[in-house]
């Protein structure tokens, strides 16, 4: 890596101000992208960056402001603009900043890597080429692509307070994701799936590891044929349907209807002019039946391998397991101190997460989903299957609906198969579902246990201004749901 942190800190240390607050947050980032195209690799892609953001508070006054100059004239100049936009706010916030508080800082954080990506270049183009190769099993298979994306992110946050006694946060986050697409084509259809990667979701943090867990070595032919069947199937029936979810998919069910209507920010009206609202209100938590009995959701930043674990969020915050849905009832938001503070001065008490993240060392923290996970239940994915007399299994997500208070949705998924009279039956294409997350979730009719249990994410999720995309974790077991609207479409 490319910066001295504790070079950064002796400046930062001669530089702070007599205010309430001051706080740094360094972020440095490298990433590569690799990727080989129809048995021809592509141009590498590879970034480097890094930088710091200051903030300031003083009473009612809040500033900050971000460098890439760690200089001490670079750290001297962002310091005295986060003091002008601190002296500016301070007369007109709309909320009392003055009980604001940052926590004690101290304590580090390291992804669980138990293989670190160290391929050279010519061996990730070896692999990937390996797994293009292995795509052509048919003329039908027109388009194919494998790609490998690493990431390596260091942050260390501190405060005067903390500095002071030597203490600060320092975390290091390794990020792998594999990825594989074929697309085939006859008579005027055409069905693409994938493996691994964003779409979806088998995206986790590690190195090496994460293409065993993820079982990316061999996929090719494998993607191939299942295209090929896809390719082959009747386009999926409409009507009312059971519906077994798969976790790939339930990592989007998961985030566009749970994870996005429960930031807090966004319930106070903070995203209404771009991200959009959402139909949970303050006087929901603690008694609204979102989901059957049987929805469990946790907010774990310590799941070990998923995309968005870490030991404290971007403001400071120690990050804990918390229920956030459980027995169906609504617990609590996802929001950051700041969010929590603003609730509580208009007569709201939460039990605050540490989910306030940047994308970036240029961009402050915001209210975010981080790992939002459905707890398994006790049925074995045998025992689903047998439930279902009439009903549709659903994988991998192919487009996504919502509406702008994350309730009315409509998703559609590569994979489907029908069940019947307890059997898993024909395979059939297009798959769709739609429903309203108000009732979706009411729906749940029967958990999956720890053996149906993954774990997801995904590094695009889009919010704030301007825009942060920032990756998140979802894990789940399969779930079944009763009486949803499925249709079949054209693609």
């Amino acid at each position: 890596m490319f910066v001295d942190i504790e070079t950064i800190i002796s400046r930062f240390k001669r530089l702070i101000p007599a205010v309430d607050e001051c706080s740094l947050r360094i972020v440095e980032e490298s990433a590569e992208w690799t990727a080989v195209r129809q048995d021809v690799a592509m141009p590498l892609t590879e970034s480097r960056d890094y930088g710091a953001m200051i903030t300031i508070r003083d009473g009612d006054g809040l500033g900050y402001a971000a460098t890439s100059d760690l200089s001490d004239v670079g750290l001297r100049a962002a310091l005295d603009r986060a003091l002008d936009w601190m002296r500016l706010s301070k007369q007109r916030s709309v909320f009392s900043n003055q009980t604001f508080r940052l926590p004690r800082l101290k304590g580090r954080y390291r992804s669980a890597t138990t293989q670190p990506f160290t391929w050279s270049i010519a061996d990730r183009i070896e692999v990937l080429m390996n797994e293009s190769r292995a795509c052509k099993i048919d003329a039908r298979v027109v388009d194919w692509q494998a790609s490998l994306s690493t990431q390596h992110i260091r942050s260390a946050l501190m405060t005067a307070d903390s500095l002071a006694s030597g203490d600060y946060v320092l975390q290091e986050t390794d990020i792998t994701i594999p990825a594989l697409h074929v697309t085939v084509h006859e008579g005027g259809v055409t069905q693409t799936r994938s493996w691994g990667g964003r779409d979806n979701g088998f995206c986790q943090q590690g190195g090496y590891d994460v293409l065993e867990r993820a079982g990316f070595i061999g996929s090719g032919p494998i993607a191939a044929q299942e295209a090929l069947q896809l390719l082959a199937a009747p386009n999926c029936p409409s009507g009312k349907f059971d519906l077994l979810l798969m976790p790939d998919q339930l990592m989007l069910q998961i985030h566009e209807s749970i994870g996005h209507p429960l930031e807090l920010d966004r319930i106070l009206g903070d995203e209404r002019n771009y991200a959009g609202t959402s139909f949970v209100t303050l006087d929901m938590f603690g008694s609204y039946q979102y989901g059957s009995s049987l929805l469990n959701v946790t907010y774990d930043p310590t799941q070990a391998t998923e995309l968005a674990s870490f030991a404290f969020d971007d403001e400071g915050a120690q990050a804990q397991r918390q229920y956030v849905i459980q027995n169906g009832i609504l617990l609590r938001p996802l929001g950051g101190m700041q969010s929590n503070q603003r609730a509580q001065q208009i007569g709201y008490a939460f039990d605050a997460v540490a989910t306030s993240r940047a994308c970036a060392w240029n961009r402050p923290p915001i209210d975010r989903m981080s790992n939002l996970n459905i707890e398994p239940g006790n049925t074995t994915l045998d025992e689903m299957i047998a439930s279902i007399e009439d009903g549709i299994l659903m994988e991998t997500n192919a487009s996504w609906s919502i509406d702008d208070s994350r309730n009315k949705f409509q998703f559609g998924c590569e994979w489907g198969q029908r069940i019947r009279n307890g059997k898993r039956a024909e395979i059939v294409r297009n798959p769709n579902y739609r429903g309203i997350s108000k009732t979706f979730w009411r729906s749940l009719a029967m958990v999956g246990d720890a053996s149906t249990f993954e774990v997801m994410g995904t590094p695009y999720c889009g919010k704030g201004e301007p825009n942060q995309a920032i990756w998140v974790g979802h894990a789940s077991p399969v779930c079944k749901f009763t009486g949803i609207d499925v249709f079949g479409a054209e693609r």
